[in-house]
């Protein structure tokens, strides 16, 4: 369209497919049965789910919080959840998905630089999904080699092997790529990996991440299985630890708005394969879509309880920063613990 820029006409084509999306979905999965059992839907499973995103938000908060003090960057508690909660609101109410992010890394990027700040918003996110795609490749790998967990078809089991195996198999693939790559290419990604590990692998703060992650993973899985309790279909914890990760791996999809349509879609589809309908699918996928929205509503206490500055501003007592080190990059700053 003549007169509109690259962003604006990207939002409008995802706020297109999310409607389309959902449309579809309303009259393959039976949208009226699904509007009628999120009328019907239990207030205190939805509560359930409500308390959970609400722990996720405050884990992910702290692990972002961990991971920038070993890039550099010294967040208090407060401003960290405050910056997390802007940040979803963020995500969600532009078609971006990912401007909130970038919003965060922006205003913390003045204690180590905006390189810094970013890498310490990637590898958080990352760290997240990490850990959501080992919860799925566990609970695939147990229901492929007990039979009787869960009745993979063929037309789905082949390639989520394929998948998994994928995942299991790329950090050797980018090791070896950044060893054997020359030029820029090889130095890039030999710079990632070092920043990575020194921000989320090291031994001084890997179990941390690895817990916090894990905890954040499984407070988004138990809140899409408390949404689907609240509109009246029962998962067993097989499906529950199979299928949603699967469900929840689509809104990072940059498609549609904030996995809009695309999350409902797998839900109403993959839904069957535990015995419950394409309609119980699409219901329990809205629920945890509005429940999350709803999640957010403390951040907008947090915004008026904390003195006004920019996230990457250095606590107070923090000792001054060394000329240059604006400029640092993580690899070169050392670990703020």
């Amino acid at each position: 369209m003549r007169g509109l820029s690259t962003p604006a006409l990207s939002g409008l084509v995802k706020i297109a497919v999310t409607a389309g999306l959902l449309g579809l979905l309303w009259r393959v999965a039976d949208g009226a049965e699904a509007a009628g059992r999120l009328a019907g839907a239990d207030a205190a499973w939805l509560a359930a789910a409500l308390a959970a995103l609400t722990v996720q938000t405050i884990l992910s908060a702290l692990r972002w919080r961990l991971t920038a003090s070993r890039l550099g960057i010294r967040l208090d508690r407060l401003t960290a959840l405050r910056e997390y909660y802007l940040s979803q609101l963020v995500n969600q109410a532009l078609p971006g998905g990912m401007l909130g992010d970038a919003g965060r890394a922006v205003r913390a990027r003045s204690q180590a630089g905006l390189l810094a700040s970013g890498q310490a918003v990637f590898f958080e996110r990352l760290a997240g999904q990490i850990a959501l795609f080992i919860v799925l490749a566990m609970a695939f790998l147990v229901t492929a080699a007990r039979p009787g967990g869960l009745d993979w078809p063929g037309a789905l089991q082949g390639p989520l092997a394929a998948f998994v195996l994928a995942g299991l198999a790329l950090p050797g693939a980018l090791w070896a790529a950044g060893t054997l790559l020359p030029g820029p290419a090889g130095r890039a990604l030999e710079a990632f990996a070092r920043a990575f590990g020194q921000a989320v692998a090291a031994p001084a703060v890997r179990w941390r991440q690895l817990w916090l992650s894990l905890g954040t993973a499984l407070c988004n899985i138990a809140a899409f299985a408390f949404c689907a309790r609240a509109i009246g279909a029962e998962l067993s914890g097989v499906a529950v630890l199979t299928l949603v990760p699967l469900i929840l791996f689509t809104m990072v999809i940059p498609l549609t708005i904030s996995g809009w349509g695309l999350r409902e879609g797998a839900a109403a589809a993959l839904f069957p394969l535990a015995g419950a309908s394409a309609a119980e699918g699409l219901a329990a996928s809205v629920a945890f879509g509005l429940v999350f929205l709803a999640s957010m509503g403390p951040g907008l206490v947090l915004f008026g309880l904390a003195p006004r500055r920019d996230a990457g501003d250095a606590p107070r007592g923090m000792p001054p920063r060394k000329p240059g080190q604006e400029n640092a990059t993580p690899c070169q700053s050392g670990p703020a613990t």
